[in-house]
């Protein structure tokens, strides 16, 4: 059996802070997406199943294995508060490999989201938890861990595919309610400064919408809508 655990890499927190100022901006996945040009979007089909709450943070990865869907209890050795979750489940649908037990010892460790491509269940109790779930689907199978005692193979910090994006160690995830942005750690600096001027233009623009400006007096001043 592959298990493959590399430690956590270097982040430099001054080049996440200020994202995570950004967390009360409207359709923050959307506004990072169009940082982007589009790129590093998330497939739609990840969406919300836990607590109503935007996930902003750096990336754990882990990789699990098709057809052998394990519980990753490994991350808690390796994350650090204020750490993202990622899982490559491979879409699979029929085996939930997160649930409310591990949205306690996530929230405990001070993770503040997991995103998930396949399965989570317990969603009411990561919403009595106040803990944000994005995934794929919900179902009530567990993974094999607890009746097998088995805990891989499993891969944990190594670059994987999660809604449709290659996710690495580190890169920035961004969810909400509409969907899952992902900024390459690379390119943090970068993307802020555009997210952070398209943002500041979009509130400047709904400002002047229900001032009663027309569409033509937005683009003369905006250049866009």
């Amino acid at each position: 059996m592959k298990n493959i655990v590399k430690p956590r890499p270097a982040i430099d927190e001054n080049l996440i802070a200020p994202f995570r100022e950004m967390y009360n901006i409207f359709s923050l996945s959307c506004v990072i997406g169009d940082a982007m040009e589009r790129s590093n979007v998330m497939r739609h089909d990840m969406k919300p199943k836990g607590a109503d709450k935007k996930i902003i943070g750096p990336a754990i990865t882990v990789k699990l294995t098709a057809g052998d869907i394990v519980d990753c209890l490994g991350v808690f050795e390796i994350a650090k508060p204020g750490d993202v979750i990622v899982i490559d489940a491979f879409g699979e649908t029929e085996t939930s490999i997160w649930g409310g037990l591990m949205s306690g010892l996530a929230r405990n460790a001070g993770i503040v989201g997991a995103v998930i491509d396949g399965s989570c269940r317990d969603n009411d109790e990561a919403r009595f938890l106040d803990f944000p779930i994005t995934a794929k689907v919900s179902g009530p199978r567990a993974a094999h861990t607890a009746y097998s005692g088995r805990k891989e193979p499993i891969e944990i910090n190594v670059p994987i595919s999660c809604g449709g994006v290659i996710v690495n160690p580190g890169d920035l995830i961004v969810a909400d309610e509409i969907g899952v942005s992902v900024v390459p750690y690379e390119d943090l600096e970068k993307v802020y400064k555009i997210a952070r001027e398209q943002a500041d233009k979009e509130i400047a623009t709904r400002e002047e919408i229900l001032r009663g400006a027309t569409v033509e007096e937005l683009l003369n001043k905006f250049g866009r809508i």
